[in-house]
C-alpha cells in the first residue's frame, strides 16, 4: 500500500465514523471504486485506533469527571445506583449500553465480515437507516437533556449500537436515530453516541488485534500514516458535528446517505457486469 492510500483510507475513516454516515459502508466503497484490493488487518486495526484516540481527546473531560465521581460515588454507596450522582450514573449506563454489541460482537463479528459486505446489502442498510435518522430528527421531540438518561434509554440505544455492526448502518447514526426517538435534543443525543462508542471501539480494536500475528505485510509506515490521519480529521469531524447539531437539522446527512447508497449499487452493478 502507498503512502497516498495510507491517507486516504485515514481520512475516509475520521470522516465517516463520526458522522452518520456509515465508516464501515465508505471502506467498501472507496477501495471499490478505485478497485484498491484489501487494506488488511493491520492497517484496518490502525485505522480503529486513530478514531479511538480522537474519541478519547475530545471527551477526556467527560470520562475523567465520570471515572472520578464514579469512584467516589462508588466508594459511598457501593451498588446504590440510585444515590450516584449524574456522572457516576453514567458510567454504569454506558457500561450496561456497551453489553449489546459486545455479545454480538464476539459472537457473531466473522459470520458478519464473511456474509455481509455485499455491496447492495451496504446500500439497502444505507438508505433504511438514513430514513429511520430522518423520521428520528424530523418528528422525534428534541427536549430531553443528557441528565434525563434512564436505564431504559440505555438499553434500548445499546441494542441499536449493535445493530450498528452490520456494514452501513452506521454507529452515531443508530445511535443518534434511537437517543432522538426517546425524546433526547440532538446534543445530548450526539454526546452520548459517542460516549457509548468508545467501550465499542476498545472492544473492535481488541478483537481485531487477536489475529495480528498471523499477517505478516503490515508496514509501519502505512500504519503510522492511516493512524494519525484518522485521528486527525475524526477529532474534526466530532469537534463539527458537536457544534452542527445544536442549531441544524441531520437532514444533509439523510441525503449524502441515499447518494452513496445509489453510487454503492450502480458500483455494485458494474463490477458484477
Amino acid at each position: 500500500m502507498d503512502l497516498l492510500r495510507a491517507a486516504i483510507l485515514g481520512i475516509v475513516q475520521g470522516l465517516t465514523e463520526f458522522l452518520p454516515v456509515s465508516s464501515s459502508g465508505h471502506l467498501i466503497l472507496v477501495p471499490a471504486l478505485f478497485n484498491w484490493p484489501d487494506q488488511g488487518l493491520a492497517f484496518d486495526v490502525g485505522l480503529h485506533l486513530g478514531t479511538l484516540c480522537a474519541l478519547l481527546v475530545y471527551f477526556w473531560r467527560d470520562w475523567y469527571q465520570m471515572f472520578t465521581v464514579g469512584t467516589v460515588d462508588f466508594v459511598r454507596y457501593r451498588f446504590g445506583f440510585r444515590k450516584h450522582r449524574f456522572d457516576s450514573q453514567m458510567l454504569w449506563l454506558i457500561a450496561l449500553g456497551s453489553i449489546p454489541a459486545a455479545l454480538v460482537g464476539a459472537l457473531f463479528n466473522g459470520w458478519i465480515e464473511a456474509h455481509v459486505r455485499q455491496p447492495w446489502l451496504v446500500a439497502i442498510s444505507l438508505a433504511v437507516v438514513g430514513t429511520i435518522l430522518f423520521v428520528a430528527d424530523r418528528y422525534g421531540r428534541r427536549e430531553r437533556p443528557l441528565t434525563s438518561l434512564g436505564l431504559v434509554d440505555a438499553v434500548l440505544i445499546g441494542l441499536a449500537q449493535a445493530c450498528a455492526l452490520l456494514p452501513g448502518v452506521s454507529r452515531s447514526g443508530a445511535t443518534m436515530s434511537t437517543a432522538l426517538f426517546r425524546g433526547f435534543t440532538r446534543d445530548a443525543s450526539a454526546r452520548y453516541a459517542f460516549l457509548l462508542g468508545t467501550p465499542a471501539f476498545i472492544g473492535a480494536a481488541v478483537l481485531k488485534s487477536k489475529d495480528l500475528a498471523a499477517e505478516s505485510n503490515a508496514q509501519l509506515g502505512d500504519l503510522a500514516v492511516g493512524f494519525a490521519f484518522s485521528a486527525i480529521v475524526g477529532f474534526l469531524a466530532i469537534s463539527f458535528l458537536m457544534r452542527y447539531v445544536r442549531t441544524k437539522s441531520l437532514l444533509p446527512f439523510v441525503i449524502y446517505r441515499y447518494g452513496v447508497a445509489v453510487l454503492t449499487l450502480v458500483i455494485g452493478a458494474i463490477r458484477i457486469a
